[in-house]
C-alpha cells in the first residue's frame, strides 16, 4: 500500500476513534449521573469520577473540533498524546470505581488496539507495556492502602497479558494486511502500466485495429484504422452502413473471415476478422491493412518476371521494326514511286515510330530499379520539379503550383516520382490545350486532415475522362488517342504503387478533371 493510501486509512481510523471518544465520554458521564450504574462505577471516589468524566467528555469534544477542520490530519506525537490522555483518564476512573471489578479497565483494550494501528510497531508495544505496568502498580498501591486485595493483582496481570495479546495480534494482522495491500497496489500499477503500454502500442501501430461489440459498435479503433477507412466510412466514430454490411458479409463467410474493403482515398483494405465471443459479449477483433502493402512483394515478383519477358520480346521486335522503318525511309526517298505510294510509306513510318515508342516504354518498365524512398517536403519538391520540367518543355506552358506555407512531408522515390509527374503534366497540358487552346495545368499540394497523408493533384481544364473509361484508363495499352501507346498511366500507377502511393482519377471541388496521388504515411519506412 502506498504512503498516501495508508495515511488515508489512518485518518479514517482516527476519525472513528475521535467520535468513539466523544461517545464513550458521554456514556461514562451519563451512567454515573443517571444512577444506572450505581454500585459499579464511581463507588470509591464519586467526586473524582465525576470531575474526571466531565473533563474527559469536554476534552474529547474539543479534540474532535480541533481535528475535524484539518480532515483529521495530525502528527504521531498528537496521536500519542490523545492515547496517553485516555490511559490516564481510564486509570483514574478505575481508581474512583474501586478497582478492576468495575469493568472500566477493559476500555484500555480499545485504546491500546487503536495505538497499535495508528502508531509504529515499537510505539504500539511500548504503549501496551506502559499501560500494563500502570495497572499493576495501581493495584499494588491499592493493596498498600487497603483498597484492594491480592486477587486484583491477578486481574491486573491478566489484563496486561490480554493487552499484549491484543496488540500483538492486531500488529501481526495489520502487517499482513499492509503487505497484501502493497502487493495488490503493485499489481494494480503494473496492470495500469501494461494497459497504457498496450494502448500506446495499438495507437501507434501502422496496422489498423478495431474492436466491435455484438451490436456492431466500435469499442476501439486506432489511428491507423481511422486513416485507412477515411471520413466517409466513419461518421462521428461510428461505422457507416456500407462498411457495416461489408463486415457482416465477411463474418458470414464459412471458410475465411477476411476480404477486401473499400477505404478512404480510393484505396483497397484487407480486413481480417477474429471472433472474441464469450459468455458475456460477442465482440470481434478486426485487423485492417493497406492492400497495396500486402500485394507489393507479389507485384514486384510479377513485374520482375514480366520485365524479363517483355524485355526479351521488345528486343526481338525492335530489330525487325528498325529494318521496316529504315526500308520505308529509303522507299520514301525514291523518285520512282507515286504520291499515293509515298503516303503509304509515311503511314508505315508513323506507325513504326508508334510501335517503337511502345517498345521504349516496355523496355523502361523492364529496366525499372527498386525504389529508393526518401522523406521529403512535397511542397519544395514540386517547385524544383516544375522548374526542371519547364526548362525541358515548351515555355508557353502555364502551370500553377498551389501549396500550403507549412511543409507537407511524404515518402517517395524522387526519380520515379519525377517520371510520374512528367507524364501527368504532359497529359494535363495536352487535354487543356485540346479543349481551350491553352497549355494550362495546376499542381496542388495538400495534407489530408483525417488520413494525415500528403496528396498531389494534377488538374487540367479539359473535358475529363468519360464514365465508361474510368475503370480502364490505368490498363496497359488502353488509349483513346490514335497516337498514344496506352502505357503512360499504367507505368505511372505501377511506379506509385511501388512506394505504396495511390494514383486515381477524380474531380476536384470545382468539378475539374484531376489525377490525384495519395502518398503513404511519411513516417513509415519500407
Amino acid at each position: 500500500m502506498s504512503a498516501r493510501q495508508w495515511s488515508l486509512r489512518q485518518r479514517d481510523l482516527l476519525k472513528i476513534y475521535a467520535w468513539y471518544r466523544v461517545a464513550i465520554g458521554l456514556v461514562l458521564l451519563g451512567l454515573f449521573a443517571s444512577g444506572l450504574s450505581r454500585g459499579t462505577v464511581g463507588t470509591l471516589l464519586p467526586a473524582l469520577y465525576l470531575n474526571t468524566s466531565i473533563t474527559y467528555a469536554v476534552l474529547n469534544v474539543a479534540w474532535l473540533m480541533f481535528l475535524y477542520p484539518s480532515g483529521f490530519r495530525t502528527t504521531p506525537l498528537r496521536i500519542g498524546s490523545i492515547l496517553s490522555c485516555d490511559i490516564v483518564v481510564f486509570l483514574l476512573l478505575i481508581q474512583a470505581s474501586g478497582g478492576l471489578d468495575s469493568g472500566v479497565g477493559y476500555l484500555l483494550l480499545t485504546t491500546c488496539a487503536v495505538g497499535s494501528l495508528l502508531l509504529s510497531r515499537r510505539m504500539g508495544a511500548f504503549l501496551a507495556a506502559i499501560t500494563s505496568i500502570a495497572v499493576i502498580v495501581q493495584q499494588l498501591i491499592g493493596i498498600l492502602y487497603g483498597q484492594a486485595d491480592t486477587q486484583d493483582i491477578v486481574s491486573a496481570g491478566s489484563l496486561g497479558i490480554l493487552l499484549f495479546t491484543c496488540v500483538t495480534a492486531l500488529q501481526y494482522l495489520s502487517a499482513h494486511i499492509r503487505l497484501a495491500n502493497e502487493k495488490a497496489e503493485q499489481e494494480r500499477r503494473q496492470s495500469i502500466r501494461l494497459q497504457r503500454l498496450t494502448q500506446q502500442i495499438v495507437a501507434q501501430m501502422r496496422t489498423g485495429v478495431m474492436v466491435l461489440n455484438g451490436r456492431g459498435e466500435a469499442e476501439l479503433i486506432n489511428r491507423a484504422a481511422q486513416q485507412l477507412l477515411g471520413q466517409q466510412q466513419l461518421e462521428d466514430g461510428k461505422l457507416s452502413e456500407a462498411l457495416q454490411r461489408n463486415l457482416d458479409a465477411l463474418k458470414r463467410q464459412p471458410e475465411t473471415s477476411s476480404g477486401i474493403l473499400q477505404g478512404g482515398g480510393h484505396n483497397e483494405i484487407r480486413a481480417s476478422i477474429t471472433a472474441l465471443g464469450n459468455e458475456v459479449s460477442d465482440s470481434s477483433l478486426i485487423f485492417l491493412e493497406d492492400h497495396r502493402k500486402l500485394t507489393q512483394q507479389a507485384q514486384q515478383l510479377k513485374l520482375a518476371s514480366l520485365g524479363r519477358l517483355t524485355g526479351s520480346i521488345a528486343h526481338e521486335v525492335r530489330n525487325p521494326l528498325s529494318a521496316i522503318s529504315h526500308a520505308a525511309e529509303l522507299l520514301g526517298e525514291s523518285t520512282s514511286i507515286s504520291d499515293d505510294d509515298r503516303k503509304l510509306t509515311e503511314i508505315i513510318g508513323r506507325h513504326s515510330r508508334r510501335v517503337n515508342q511502345i517498345i521504349e516504354n516496355v523496355m523502361q518498365l523492364s529496366r525499372r530499379q527498386p525504389p529508393k524512398t526518401q522523406r521529403l517536403d512535397l511542397c519544395q519538391w514540386v517547385k524544383l520539379f516544375l522548374s526542371d520540367y519547364q526548362r525541358e518543355t515548351n515555355t508557353q506552358y502555364r502551370i500553377i503550383v498551389r501549396s500550403p506555407e507549412t511543409p507537407v512531408y511524404a515518402r517517395f522515390d524522387p526519380n520515379q516520382m519525377a517520371q510520374v509527374a512528367t507524364n501527368l503534366c504532359n497529359n494535363a497540358v495536352r487535354h487543356s490545350h485540346s479543349a481551350t487552346g491553352l497549355y494550362y495545368a495546376e499542381l496542388i499540394v495538400r495534407l489530408h486532415p483525417q488520413r494525415e497523408r500528403a496528396q498531389l493533384d494534377f488538374v487540367d481544364i479539359g473535358p475529363g475522362v468519360d464514365d465508361d473509361h474510368k475503370d480502364k484508363i490505368f490498363e496497359p495499352f488502353f488509349t483513346t488517342e490514335a497516337t498514344g501507346a496506352g502505357l503512360g498511366l499504367y507505368i505511372a500507377k505501377e511506379l506509385c504503387e511501388s512506394t505504396r502511393a495511390n494514383l486515381y482519377y477524380c474531380r476536384d471541388q470545382q468539378s475539374r478533371s484531376c489525377f490525384r496521388i495519395e502518398f503513404a504515411n511519411a513516417e513509415q519506412i519500407f
